[in-house]
């Protein structure tokens, strides 16, 4: 009898740990994000996930893709989304329209332009000269990628009418439409500019990111009311964020593909590696992820440039670094 109670006893004391990690897995909060696209791009974001950081932060994210800015924002606006991850630009418009409900930007992820020019023949001496009398494939009208790439052009001395921008094809469908014989260069994130050139259907020829410089480019966007309600699950989402930069800014890109395939399983770890290597080498994702209000500057700058700013909007109605800073000096 007595043998017996210590083998009950045994098995219970088995079964607290179990019981445990249970609960404690039942109590974590679901952080419903909207991301403007997948891409490795964004590498940071998964790299919190697969190595544990918003778990220890008691977080569980809930990806969906909205597939351009102007849908994320409608889901950070109609509820649909917490946060809201996009260009800056989106949250920018709703604050010019009035809005009494701000979507307000409390960190930045990356600070270039992702994409890669994609020609349909190899040109190892391209200049951006070369693209006059072209048609490309750069993204929607009015968002960031686009009014990049007519910024860039311009630089080098070229106006709209020496070039054909197509905005008639949804940012997340381009590809399959270059694929599909429209026009002559097209812009693509990695892994799908790697994937795409390692498939013999293309090259690239550029990096968007290196010729554009320093600008806002992807932001974590969502409603003041929010954010106000939800202080400590922002800051605890913020945290495991800035873990995960400094990851990836100074990981092995070997072992951070293989963090990174579960997020994209149909995409080898060599195009993985390369990708991760393409955007360590133009610095995609800064250590400070609060926004400047120079690069903010230079953003209405870019957007003002494309015609398509009525007025400038006012940086501090508009981005809240305080949950950023906090977090970011603690780690530090």
């Amino acid at each position: 009898m007595k043998k017996l109670f210590v083998i009950l006893g045994a098995l219970l004391f088995a079964a607290l740990p179990l019981s445990a990690c249970g609960e404690e897995k039942s109590e974590l909060t679901t952080l419903r994000i909207n991301e403007v696209t997948h891409s490795v791009f964004y590498a940071p974001m998964y790299l919190a996930d697969s190595l544990g950081y918003f778990e220890e932060e008691g977080i569980k994210i809930e990806l969906t893709n909205g597939g351009g800015a102007d849908k994320v924002m409608t889901a950070v606006l109609s509820g649909e989304a917490d946060i809201g991850f996009c260009g800056p630009e989106a949250a920018l418009y709703v604050l010019l329209g009035g809005s009494a409900d701000v979507p307000t930007v409390f960190g930045q992820l990356t600070q270039r332009d992702g994409s890669f020019l994609v020609s349909r023949k190899e040109e190892p001496d391209f200049k951006w000269e070369d693209l006059k009398g072209k048609e490309i494939l750069a993204g929607r009208k009015g968002g960031v990628p686009a009014m990049t790439f007519e910024y860039i052009l311009k630089e080098h001395d070229l106006t709209p009418s020496d070039y054909t921008l197509n905005f008639d094809v949804a940012f997340n469908l381009m590809t399959s439409a270059f694929e599909g014989g429209v026009a002559d260069y097209c812009t693509m994130f990695e892994p799908g500019a790697s994937e795409y050139q390692a498939a013999g259907k293309g090259y690239i020829v550029a990096s968007v990111g290196e010729a554009g410089g320093v600008i806002p480019y992807t932001s974590y966007i969502a409603k003041r009311s929010w954010l106000d309600s939800h202080e400590d699950l922002a800051k605890g989402f913020l945290r495991a964020m800035l873990r995960a930069v400094k990851y990836a800014q100074n990981g092995s890109p070997d072992e951070i593909a293989e963090k990174l395939y579960a997020a994209f399983p149909s995409t080898s770890l060599d195009s993985l590696s390369t990708s991760v290597k393409s955007y360590q080498k133009i610095d995609s994702w800064p250590s400070d992820m609060a926004m400047t209000k120079e690069s903010f500057e230079r953003l209405q700058d870019v957007i003002e440039e494309a015609g398509e700013l009525p007025s400038r909007g006012d940086f501090d109605r508009l981005v809240d670094n305080r949950y950023v800073k906090e977090v970011y000096a603690s780690l530090k």
